[in-house]
């Protein structure tokens, strides 16, 4: 099955679960919209659930909407360092953490500038670690209702309910808080590792067919 999906920075289980599991085009072409995934994600730490949330550049006046591939990053204060050591903090005692670092770190050490640009980033780098090639195919118009691909871009809102029950696996701070599911695969690589891409080829998608 192939569908579209919307790059997101680092994105969520459900949204790894769907390009493990089947073929990804990513919407290219679409206008950027605020309160969702492709500025921010989730991952736990010793509180909870935690946002990690990338600053853009805001169009005012007479500009109106921009396109998504055209926000840019604001990089007035240092956000990636931020980032960094909010996941070293979180992660430094998971099993993996050590493991994936050095793939994860130059994300954080050069400046960005365009914000769909630098989630494909991440998300390579996730592909690279889960040893799974990055999709490559792209669109080049923004389609209301695709014919042919299902169309899953509503997984980038932030605000959403899905049916699927994703499996507990063992999470830093699990005997603390709970299980929290569908946070950033970053979470599930650095308490899972090398069982990462089994688990996400094993969780039940039904929450594609809306």
């Amino acid at each position: 099955m192939n569908i579209l999906l919307h790059p997101s920075y680092f994105p969520n289980i459900a949204t790894f679960s769907a390009l493990a599991q089947h073929d990804v085009c990513w919407e290219m072409a679409d206008n950027y919209q605020k309160q969702t995934y492709r500025n921010r994600c989730y991952i736990c730490n010793d509180r909870g659930k935690h946002i990690l949330s990338i600053p853009i550049k805001h169009v005012g006046g007479m500009q109106g909407r921009q396109k998504y591939k055209d926000v840019l990053i604001e990089n007035d204060y240092a956000w990636q360092r931020q980032h960094w050591r909010t996941l070293q903090t979180a992660y430094r005692t998971s099993p993996f953490f050590e493991f994936y670092e050095d793939e994860l770190a130059p994300l954080f050490e050069k400046e960005q500038k365009f914000l769909l640009d630098f989630n494909l980033k991440t998300i390579a780098v996730i592909c690279s670690c889960l040893q799974i090639p990055l999709p490559q195919a792209k669109t080049n118009v923004y389609d209301t209702a695709p014919n042919e691909l299902l169309d899953a871009r509503f997984l980038i809102q932030r605000k959403q309910n899905l049916e699927s029950t994703f499996d507990h696996y063992t999470q830093v701070f699990g005997e603390r808080h709970g299980f929290i599911k569908n946070v950033s695969t970053l979470d599930l690589l650095f308490n899972e590792g090398t069982n990462a891409l089994t688990y996400l080829k094993n969780q039940n998608t039904d929450f594609l067919n809306v």
